[in-house]
């Protein structure tokens, strides 16, 4: 097998291993808050909207550091790590306690954060200039096949439910947690490319690389972390936050706060609680569709991620009118009993799944179009430029997560709507330039 192949065959591990986790992190996301609404009439009393804030705002603060982690313990064994963290927090569901609960949701984030940087260093290192576009729509097509199997078992073991039991929770979340333990094994079937450049040699230039093979771990991560804030306030950076902080908003909505209020609304009928599974299956249908067509077909040029990003946010604003018109505002924080209100139509289960589609389709545009940009301006930083999205975007998610408690649906849609506007032309900035860029960007390697 000669090194392209090898390096393919990286980039299909990575993603069959994260579809393995997150098939099972992403149903618990998804039902999260619908299981627990059942469990505060117990002695446990939490919040999955909290317990979100908890995990993204933790994810932001790790981001500072998971460079320095990644250098020091290579991306294998980091996202190895932070695998079994992911599959303890799963595991807490199975038989939960509040204090076991958050004290998870904080862990988790530290692991999340370490993940990510280390999964945007492998893809970097798998790829190349040409090659970073495919590979990103690879590996989020499939990441996002989690979203079939997972939520297709929730859509039919609860169809025509309108109680969650004890029995049918640990049913669910024991056979989640094994799934996401079969995820993080997968990763040690990564191997390094030959012609590959290490950790070192990939962030340091070409004149001090023979010096930096003799430092030690911890200059190894003080010096990412330098990096790391060093690139914070380039033009590049700064332009590319508004587009990542667009995408922690709409995560966190249709990762937990649109589920909710499908499962929320009582003119569902009996359906309303399996509803929430097929709201998944549709968002996954979206998310597939988008990696496997503009991931795959894109290429790195400046008019190929412009119109990618230009349907997405088109096909967002879709979603989000039909939204605001088929669901009521208070579904987001409606009690147990759910809400008998009515939107500007009477509420529509089709439409309803057709905005799944249209939220996983839209998300795809967007990230797909994020990773190839950040790959291809920051090949020799991709550690730390990949530490930075995951902090800007998980920042958002989880302010996002905290207000999902108290703002009604209109305004959590607004916001949505304005801050993806100018998310979309910022990137559109960055993408007319990034010829320029690239040379730039190349210079911080020798920091």
């Amino acid at each position: 097998m000669n090194s392209e192949s090898k390096k393919q065959l990286n980039i299909i591990v990575l993603g069959t291993a994260f579809m393995f986790m997150f098939t099972a992190f992403q149903t618990c996301g998804n039902v999260a808050q619908t299981v627990i609404t059942n469990l505060n009439q117990t002695d446990f009393h939490g919040s999955g909207y909290t317990s979100m804030a908890v995990i993204y705002g933790v994810f932001s603060a790790s981001n500072l550091i998971s460079p320095s982690v990644v250098a020091i313990i290579g991306p294998q064994l980091s996202m190895f790590i932070s695998g079994i963290f992911y599959s303890i927090y799963i595991a807490i569901f199975i038989q939960p306690s509040t204090w076991t609960f958050y004290t998870a949701s904080v862990f988790l984030g530290i692991a999340a954060a370490v993940l990510w940087t280390a999964q945007g260093n492998c893809l970097t290192i798998n790829s190349d200039e040409n090659t970073i576009g495919r590979n990103s729509g690879i590996f989020w097509a499939l990441l996002q096949s989690s979203l079939f199997f997972g939520n297709l078992y929730i859509y039919f073991a609860w169809q025509g439910k309108t109680h969650i039991s004890e029995s049918d929770r640990r049913t669910v979340f024991i056979a989640l947690t094994v799934i996401s333990l079969v995820g993080t094994v997968l990763f040690f079937l990564i191997r390094t490319p030959e012609e590959s450049k290490s950790e070192e040699d990939e962030t340091t230039s070409d004149n001090f690389r023979e010096h930096t093979s003799g430092q030690s771990k911890m200059t190894k991560a003080v010096d990412a972390f330098k990096r790391s804030i060093k690139l914070c306030g380039t033009k590049e950076i700064l332009l590319l936050s508004i587009t990542t902080a667009y995408t922690g908003l709409e995560l966190t909505f249709f990762s937990g706060v649109y589920g909710t209020c499908i499962g929320a609304v009582n003119k569902f009928g009996t359906e309303e609680k399996s509803l929430i599974g097929l709201s998944g299956i549709f968002i996954g249908i979206g998310e597939i569709l988008g990696g496997g067509i503009f991931g795959l077909l894109s290429k790195n040029n400046r008019f190929g991620r412009n119109s990618v990003v230009m349907l997405g946010i088109v096909v967002h604003f879709v979603a989000f009118y039909l939204i605001f018109y088929n669901i009521p505002n208070d579904a987001p924080i409606a009690s147990i009993h759910g809400t008998d209100s009515v939107a500007f139509m009477e509420p529509s289960k089709e439409v309803a799944i057709f905005c799944s589609f249209l939220l996983g389709l839209g998300d795809s545009c967007f990230n797909t179009q994020l990773l190839s940009i950040l790959g291809f301006l920051y090949s020799e930083n991709s550690a730390p430029a990949f530490a930075i999205f995951k902090f800007i975007q998980s920042v958002c998610a989880a302010i996002a997560f905290f207000y999902s408690n108290y703002l009604l649906l209109q305004w959590q849609l607004l916001i949505m709507a304005v801050v993806g506007f100018f998310g979309t032309l910022s990137f559109f900035t960055v993408e007319w330039k990034a010829p320029a860029f690239v040379s730039k960007a190349s210079d911080y390697s020798s920091i």
